[in-house]
């Protein structure tokens, strides 16, 4: 068992006022105090949660499930047994109205035109095709279609791949990621560094205010950040979004996926060559190409509405309860697929139920601390992230505490399973103040915080810190470390590696004997006294100068 630090006390020695954050590492304060807690977080506690969580009877916690309902009794119990509040006037459910929209039987896709034969793309093995409208029939016929290299339209880059060419009604065809990771110059977008524009949200909700019919996605592993597997099963089944008032009907008719393989054979239909192409969309200036092919796909749609649900709890601050910091975690995965021969259950052990499971015990630590804190603790179980961040975004838009009186948080997604290490990684160090505390609670552990070893796969985008961050929030989204204390880091990174090929997203994801939770308690312990750095002061971090977030901060506060 290991024990936490969990007691009041942890003030920091910054003098700065309520309306002006000026956090360094320097003034961040280094001192915490040291009584404890009655409760002590402990790898036996996170383990039995993960393994309920995880178990084949919550079938995966897809939302709107039986295993959604399971989920969220579950949640509200652990937040009422630890003793907190429910924070939607005393309720623990915040009501997250979805809808779903599955794809029927195997649509066909069809390229005519160009050099040869028609090329007819088989669904799951070639493409994967859906729509976000709420409709049962989708068709697109012999619309033209158009290379836009990677969809992007940047403004305040100086870039737009749509300039000049007119595709309403048409289908284009994008690339993955963005110009920068191609390149991997620093000067372009953020050379190695994913940014939104690289993000496939952003590419089909592009393609759809450029009016596009349908737009398809060429996967490539690499800058895509996961396989074709992982693609084949996030986007088949139901396919949860938000409910629009226009039913999507401003969205694409059709959006899609194609493999690598396949977008070599229709390049080549055009007659054109693929890797020259894309090679040439890099380059500023790059100007779409038409590539003289018709495109048809079409399917049904079985549309459900559904009332899935967000699990908040908390505990009131002590001298400022109008203040709150939150801790958050999505419980949701992706639920049971019935095609699927033998185990056809998405358990996600690790994502999500490991943070899901942190979250409780952060919960019980918590409220279990001698002294309480000075500001409020909110306590955030998420729907729907799988699905595109949905109940996290639905928060940000319906917030059970005011956004502006929200100092910041951390959001956890996928636990350490391996053991302790000596870093703890930051997906978006340097974005904000909340940096500073993160640091000095490390460095009193004699830790240190080292940036996303992988910042091309777009992770600071990929998860419900970030519907927090657009809408000005701080958030902080530590990961696990990779330097084993014991092991070294080549031993971590061949089990990430080994995680990513064979069971992120895949029915392989379950708790497994043979983890070492007790690096996951370490990091909890971390992320309690770095908010308690925080809730017991009373500053207020903000975004770094150059994020793209400060601004909406600056007016967010403005008023307080």
């Amino acid at each position: 068992m290991k024990k936490l630090v969990t007691v009041a006390g942890l003030m920091l020695a910054l003098g700065a006022c309520e309306d002006k954050a000026t956090t360094t590492t320097e003034t961040a304060g280094t001192a915490e105090s040291t009584a404890s807690a009655p409760y002590e977080m402990n790898a036996d506690a996170l383990a039995d949660h993960v393994k309920t969580l995880a178990s084949d009877e919550f079938g995966g916690r897809a939302p709107g499930s039986p295993g959604e309902e399971l989920t969220v009794r579950y949640l509200e119990a652990a937040f009422k047994e630890a003793g907190l509040k429910g924070a939607n006037g005393g309720s623990f459910i915040q009501e997250v109205p979805l809808v779903s929209i599955e794809t029927q039987g195997t649509p066909a896709m069809q390229i005519t035109g160009g050099v040869g034969e028609n090329l007819d793309l088989a669904y799951r093995a070639d493409q994967v095709t859906w729509t976000r409208r709420e409709q049962n029939d989708t068709e697109v016929h012999e619309s033209d279609v158009v290379f836009v290299g990677y969809g992007i339209n940047a403004p305040e880059r100086g870039w737009n791949d749509y300039e000049g060419v007119d595709v309403k009604g048409k289908t284009v065809v994008i690339l993955v990621n963005d110009p920068g990771f191609s390149t991997q110059d620093p000067a372009l977008f953020e050379g190695n560094t994913m940014t939104y524009y690289g993000r496939w949200d952003y590419k089909f909700d592009e393609a759809a205010r450029q009016g596009a019919a349908a737009a398809l996605i060429i996967h490539d592993t690499k800058p895509a950040a996961y396989g074709w597997g992982t693609v084949d099963s996030s986007w088949t089944g139901p396919q949860f979004g938000m409910v629009r008032d226009d039913k999507g009907a401003s969205l694409s008719e059709l959006e899609g996926w194609i493999t690598t393989e396949s977008a070599d054979r229709l390049f080549a239909k055009a007659g054109l060559d693929r890797a020259a192409l894309s090679s040439a969309a890099t380059a500023p200036g790059f100007k779409a190409v038409p590539m003289d092919l018709k495109f048809s796909g079409g399917f049904r749609s079985e549309i459900n509405h559904v009332q899935s649900r967000n699990v908040a709890g908390v505990l009131e601050g002590s001298e400022r309860p109008d203040e709150y910091f939150i801790y958050m975690a999505h419980w949701d995965h992706i639920g049971t697929d019935p095609t699927v021969e033998g185990d056809g259950i998405y358990n996600g052990a690790l994502d999500n139920a490991t943070g899901t499971g942190g979250l409780v015990e952060l919960a019980r630590a918590y409220t279990s601390a001698e002294n309480p804190p000075k500001r409020s603790v909110l306590f955030l179980a998420v729907t729907a992230e799988e699905q595109g961040l949905l109940g996290s975004a639905y928060y940000a838009a319906n917030p059970l505490v005011p956004l502006e009186r929200t100092v910041g948080g951390i959001n956890m997604d996928g636990l350490n399973y391996y053991g302790p290490t000596h870093d703890v990684t930051v997906v978006g160090l340097g974005n904000s103040e909340l940096d500073d505390y993160l640091k000095t609670a490390a460095n009193n552990r004699s830790r240190v915080l080292v940036a996303d070893q992988e910042p091309e796969k777009g992770y600071f985008y990929r998860s419900d810190h970030f519907e927090l961050s657009k809408r000005g929030v701080p958030m902080l989204y530590p990961n696990s470390g990779y330097d084993h204390i014991e092991k070294g880091r080549a031993y971590v990174e061949g089990l990430v590696a080994e995680y990513l090929a064979n069971r992120y997203h895949q029915p392989a994801d379950e708790y497994q004997d043979s983890w070492d939770l007790n690096g996951a308690i370490k990091d909890l312990e971390l992320y309690y006294a770095t908010g308690r750095l925080i809730i017991d002061s009373d500053v207020w971090p903000n975004w770094r100068e150059g994020s793209e977030f400060k601004a909406l901060r600056d007016e967010q506060r403005s008023g307080q």
